[in-house]
């Protein structure tokens, strides 16, 4: 399989009202994302940069196989290219994700700012995702910046609306990379062939979990044995490959529960299980309600 073709379906490709002001805020609950997009219970990636602020509750979440717990008020920094999902979020939990491509701190391409100041801390994994809380003087002020572009976003447009917003984005990335010169990592050949190689692995499971799937199908697809497609799963992903396949299963069901009047005999097909008291069972264990419930409290 071609990597670009395998790739895809872990990559989003974020959505802009305006082309020529790629800047989006994402708005996340349990029941929905405004805009449609991706992040609860969806493993991916994307080229922009992530700045997400946990306004209510608590949220879990994975970049690249490393788990983190922020509540309310903390925030996270997902650099580009990095895996990442949410894999939990309280009753009450909401959080907003602000995504801009690098290219807006650099002010144009090729400039000193950007050769210097922006891709070598975006390229190569070279950031790692980093957690701001209110008890780290400089970290508090990312997070009152980020409370004041939530509200800018929400608002009314006025004049020099986008210039205000792109003036706090480069104020908070002053203040992170100013404050990370002892975080950049610097990884082989052989770690980022290995970031590859799951890519790869996962992209096939998105793309064919409606279907029988074997761990030999899994690893073959990036020519590994299956010993070593189990060991980067459970390194990279802290699931087994058939363990991601099931939950992958599962919350492409949740979608089909609140998005289509489809019987639940119907989704479990769909989804790639054969049986569907089975169905039943996966999806109670992941949920702790059956599919039936999970129906009715999202009506």
């Amino acid at each position: 399989m071609d990597n670009q073709r395998g790739n895809k379906e872990l990559h989003e490709i974020n959505q802009y009202n305006d082309n020529a002001f790629p800047v989006g805020m994402y708005i996340v609950n349990r029941n929905q994302i405004i805009p449609r997009g991706r992040g609860f219970f969806d493993l991916h990636w994307h080229e922009e940069l992530q700045f997400t602020l946990v306004t209510q509750g608590k949220v879990e979440m994975q970049v690249n196989g490393v788990n983190y717990v922020l509540e309310s008020g903390q925030a996270i920094f997902i650099n580009r290219n990095l895996l990442h999902i949410t894999t939990d979020l309280t009753e009450n939990g909401m959080y907003v994700s602000f995504n801009f491509p690098e290219k807006i701190l650099g002010f144009f391409a090729g400039s000193r700012m950007e050769q210097d100041n922006v891709r070598p801390y975006t390229n190569n994994y070279a950031l790692p995702a980093t957690v701001l809380a209110s008890n780290v003087n400089w970290q508090n002020q990312i997070l009152v910046i980020l409370w004041e572009l939530q509200e800018l976003m929400l608002s009314e447009k006025k004049k020099m609306w986008e210039y205000l917003i792109s003036l706090k984005l480069v104020n908070i990335w002053y203040i992170l990379i100013d404050n990370s010169g002892n975080k950049l990592q610097s990884h082989t050949k052989n770690y980022i062939m290995k970031k590859e190689r799951i890519y790869t692995m996962l992209s096939y499971i998105h793309e064919n979990y409606t279907k029988d799937i074997h761990l030999a199908d899994i690893a073959g697809i990036a020519n590994v044995s299956e010993g070593e497609c189990c060991r980067c799963f459970n390194n990279m992903i802290h699931e087994s490959p058939l363990q991601y396949l099931l939950s992958y299963r599962i919350a492409r069901s949740m979608e089909l529960l609140s998005n289509t009047q489809a019987s639940i005999t119907e989704i479990a097909f769909q989804v790639g299980f054969n049986d569907t008291s089975h169905f039943i069972q996966c999806f109670k264990k992941r949920n702790n309600m059956t599919p039936n419930k999970y129906r009715k409290i999202g009506k």
